[in-house]
């Protein structure tokens, strides 16, 4: 994916970002930190668990897809306004290959920035003694949402 130039609604975008991602209990859950975050992408790292597996010792689907949701979702959030909050309302995701790794690296970026709905992209890669491995994608549409009191960050 080539990344595209934003510029975001709010100077405090990043921070913004670290203070959502902070009251994201499955990401707490899960072990997941933000890596890189700039106008229109977001960075999820995510280390290999056994308690994240599915039975054959692969990362689950599930928390690929968790994680990924995130990356794509916080992408968005850096080019909305300061006083907003973002949901997902939908997301395709096409898992590639089995999550072998020791590390696993997803990466949201916006590819349409809406004032109320915003079209994102995300990869998953594996990484493995150094090397990375594209193992899924994921297509996710965003909304802006104001004025509410249960959805603010």
């Amino acid at each position: 994916m080539t990344q595209a130039q934003f510029e975001p609604k709010d100077p405090g975008y990043a921070q913004r970002v670290r203070d959502s991602f902070a009251l994201q209990g499955a990401m707490g859950t899960i072990g997941a930190a933000l890596g890189n975050i700039a106008p229109g992408e977001v960075e999820i790292l995510l280390d290999w668990a056994p308690g994240l597996t599915q039975q054959h010792g692969f990362l689950h689907a599930g928390v690929v897809a968790t994680a990924l949701d995130s990356a794509c979702g916080y992408a968005g959030f850096t080019l909305m306004p300061g006083d907003t909050g973002v949901l997902t309302i939908e997301y395709k995701i096409n898992l590639l290959a089995p999550a072998r790794g020791q590390r696993f690296r997803m990466v949201g970026q916006v590819v349409k920035p809406g004032r109320t709905v915003t079209v994102t992209e995300g990869r998953a890669y594996a990484i493995d003694d150094g090397r990375e491995k594209l193992i899924a994608t994921m297509g996710a549409t965003l909304m802006t949402i104001t004025g509410r009191q249960d959805v603010k960050n």
